[in-house]
């Protein structure tokens, strides 16, 4: 059975629900899936539970499911980008689970490796430590860390193969392996859609048996969050 889908909608068909929890890849606007975005936020699901480095930026990837009041709960690391996040989440509207950057990419890798939990020091002491088990390896304090699966992830890479096996171009090679590993179901987005082979298999960062549907993109608009030139000398 193909893996390939001619649209995003259609390579989310039968996947969304309301309620569900969502990976997704990206660092900032680097790297999202924009086109599977778009198409989640026209199905018009909610209640959703996004487990992602951040939360886009207002108007833009994962800030048009918060305009839309899809999402109820992000579970992130940072948020300093989005003044709609910002007054969701002070005004009671919206749930925040705060989360290292590091724990929270181990979180996802150790879901996606089948991983239930794990101990690290990040954190100890700290409100990112508050209701969780905390205990002594070698004189040295550990909390517990919980390894995250999700009901979908959607990740975008630069070339993907008809087996699923994805390539990351330079920092977008950044949440997405981890999220792609973390879900049930891995819809991925591609820029470049190749035969299956044609990827020299040292040069795969996620294979295929982690991607079960894939659709090629077009006109990605790739924003930049803050641009930062130098000064004509």
């Amino acid at each position: 059975m193909s893996k390939i889908h001619a649209t995003a909608a259609d390579a989310l068909a039968g996947l969304l629900r309301d309620d569900m929890t969502v990976a997704a890849g990206g660092f900032g606007l680097c790297g999202i899936p924009e086109h599977i975005i778009e198409a989640i936020k026209a199905s018009g699901v909610k209640g959703l539970t996004v487990v992602s480095n951040n939360c886009g930026v207002d108007g833009f990837g994962l800030g048009k499911l918060l305009e839309g009041g899809q999402i109820r709960k992000m579970v992130s690391s940072y948020v300093g980008e989005n003044k709609l996040f910002a007054e969701l989440y002070l005004s009671g509207k919206l749930e925040l689970e705060f989360t290292p950057q590091g724990t929270l990419a181990e979180r996802m890798r150790a879901g996606g490796a089948g991983i239930a939990g794990f101990y690290t020091k990040t954190g100890v002491g700290t409100i990112a430590a508050e209701g969780k088990e905390t205990r002594e390896f070698d004189g040295e304090k550990y909390v517990l860390e919980r390894g995250i699966v999700c009901d979908l992830a959607i990740v975008k890479a630069t070339v993907g193969d008809h087996e699923g096996n994805l390539v990351y171009r330079k920092t977008t090679r950044n949440f997405n392996p981890l999220a792609a590993m973390c879900g049930r179901v891995t819809v991925a987005e591609v820029e470049e859609l190749v035969d299956a082979g044609e990827i020299d298999p040292d040069a795969v960062h996620t294979p295929g048996i982690f991607v079960q549907r894939i659709v090629k993109g077009e006109h990605f608009e790739k924003r930049i969050e803050q641009r930062t030139v130098r000064k004509p000398a």
